[in-house]
């Protein structure tokens, strides 16, 4: 009897050797730790392309997921099939992946309305592209509002000159469970590219005092085309900073002023941030899980490969707005001293005068 399959049962096969697949289709790349990297769907040799290797079954973290740093791009081992073969039908990118699998042919249907429903899904980060743009022209500056009071009790005080940070009153709230839109006030900041240019917003829903987030299921949401990008404080020259949250980099902020500094979302955006093209050491401020540790090798790999000198930072507790609050500035001050490289503890921390 002859097998039929859909293309999300293919694309779950393909996942489930999804080494196999890279070696095959993207040989001129390597597998680092849990990806395989490569410069772009047609194999071109590079590493701005990340295969997820090993992960759950769906969602942003399968097996087989991809995306390319460099275009923002992304997609599953299906639509990498198809690039990289230059295939136009898609019985001939499913006639391909069951050769692959060692599967019989089947009726290409069920697989056209799977890519024709992907397809329509890639036109989300444009859109959210677009919605971000609007979001962040709708906002003001922080002074005097919640989003001010809610830095200031994470004790985040030096906000002067923080052009990436906006407010916004009544910001759209819309519960995952379907519920009806909400309005809470919400710190909104802005995620650029190298050149500047507004790529995405990332949004923290706040109580209407300021006095903490709002009582929302998830209170931090980000959109646009994040991946590569960051929310920056400081213009990067030849060296920066970078971590995961917002509060974490200003936090560093507190003690070193004038070190450029990256906030790139999530572990995952960290380890695919793109480096500037001065850059000669690089800052990572470590999460301490898994996903941080992850996202530090990751980057540390490209980092060799790119010639740059990788230094991590190490908080005292969770992390470091965590060692701000707790131990005030001057044992951060402290902490980090015995950490940078002797040359920019004269260049940003002595010279801060904090």
């Amino acid at each position: 009897m002859t097998e039929r399959l859909d293309a999300g049962e293919l694309a779950r096969r393909l996942a489930e050797n999804a080494e196999a697949v890279c070696r095959h289709y993207l040989s001129a790349g390597r597998r680092s730790g849990n990806y395989w990297l490569v410069g772009d769907v047609r194999n071109t040799p590079g590493r701005s392309l990340y295969v997820r290797l090993q992960g759950s079954s769906d969602g942003r973290g399968a097996a087989g997921r991809w995306t390319d740093a460099a275009t923002g791009e992304f997609g599953d081992l299906l639509d990498i099939i198809r690039e990289n073969l230059g295939l136009v039908d898609f019985k001939d990118v499913a006639d391909e992946a069951r050769a692959f699998l060692a599967l019989p042919r089947s009726d290409p249907q069920p697989f056209a309305q799977e890519v024709g429903a992907e397809r329509a899904r890639r036109l989300a980060p444009a859109r959210s592209v677009h919605a971000a743009r609007r979001l962040w022209g709708m906002s003001g500056p922080i002074a005097g509002t919640p989003a001010e009071i809610y830095l200031h009790r994470r004790d985040l005080t030096h906000l002067a000159g923080l052009s990436a940070l906006r407010f916004h009153p009544s910001c759209y709230y819309r519960p995952e469970d379907g519920s009806p839109t909400e309005t809470w006030p919400a710190l909104i900041a802005a995620v650029t590219d190298l050149d500047g240019n507004l790529t995405g917003a990332h949004r923290t829903w706040l109580a209407a005092d300021g006095r903490g987030k709002a009582p929302v299921d998830v209170p931090r949401r980000a959109m646009g085309d994040l991946l590569g990008h960051a929310v920056r404080f400081g213009v990067a020259s030849d060296v920066l900073g970078t971590g995961e949250g917002i509060e974490t980099v200003l936090s560093i902020r507190q003690v070193l002023p004038d070190l450029p500094l990256a906030a790139c979302l999530s572990s995952a955006h960290l380890a695919a941030m793109a480096f500037p093209p001065l850059l000669r050491r690089l800052y990572v401020l470590r999460d301490t899980d898994p996903a941080g540790d992850h996202a530090v090798a990751t980057l540390d790999t490209r980092a060799q490969e790119a010639g740059l000198e990788l230094i991590v930072l190490s908080s005292r507790f969770g992390d470091f707005n965590d060692d701000l609050r707790y131990l005030g500035c001057g044992a951060l001050r402290a902490i980090l001293h015995s950490q940078l490289a002797p040359s920019d503890v004269a260049r940003f921390l002595e010279s801060a005068g904090v």
